[in-house]
């Protein structure tokens, strides 16, 4: 159990959790490993858990078939996640389709994987609990559209430059 604490303990995700707290969510946690190649959860699949790295890397990858790009077969790798990063946090939000295909880079990539239902039950049976961690959501969502947003920005400018 205190295993899984100090793995929580380094996820952004978990941040300024009280022992207590931590404790409730390691109840909640199960270690799954996969080896390099394999798929955590397919583009377009129903999304029912948020997912902790606690050794390897984990490849967000999208295919642009799939939304109809025409001549591009080849699936793009949008980012590399490493340990204590999360990923499937819009899960806790809605139940929609996973935006993109999770995939381990690293042969014995472990992951903590933790139930939306039973968290979503635990935030609302403990609400100081849940405003701590819909805020950390909200902090690293932020995060990463700012990421995305400047991305974006950076091929827009340059694929301006170069026409």
């Amino acid at each position: 159990m205190s295993e899984l604490i100090t793995y929580l303990k380094q996820s952004d995700i978990f941040y300024q959790f009280t022992q207590t707290q931590l404790e409730l969510v390691a109840n909640l946690c199960q270690q799954k490993s996969f080896n390099a190649g394999e798929t955590i959860f397919e583009e377009n699949s129903t999304s029912k858990e948020l997912y902790v790295i606690i050794q390897g890397e984990v490849n967000i990858i999208v295919d642009p078939g799939l939304v109809g790009t025409k001549g591009k077969t080849e699936k793009i790798v949008l980012t590399t996640l490493r340990r204590g990063q999360s990923f499937g946090e819009v899960a806790l939000v809605d139940e929609g389709l996973r935006s993109a295909t999770a995939q381990a880079k690293n042969k014995d990539t472990r992951l903590l994987v933790i139930p939306r239902d039973k968290l979503i039950m635990l935030c609302e049976t403990y609400p100081q609990l849940g405003y701590r961690l819909m805020y950390n959501l909200a902090a690293d969502l932020a995060m990463k559209i700012r990421n995305t947003d400047l991305r974006v920005r950076e091929r827009v400018l340059y694929g301006q430059q170069a026409t």
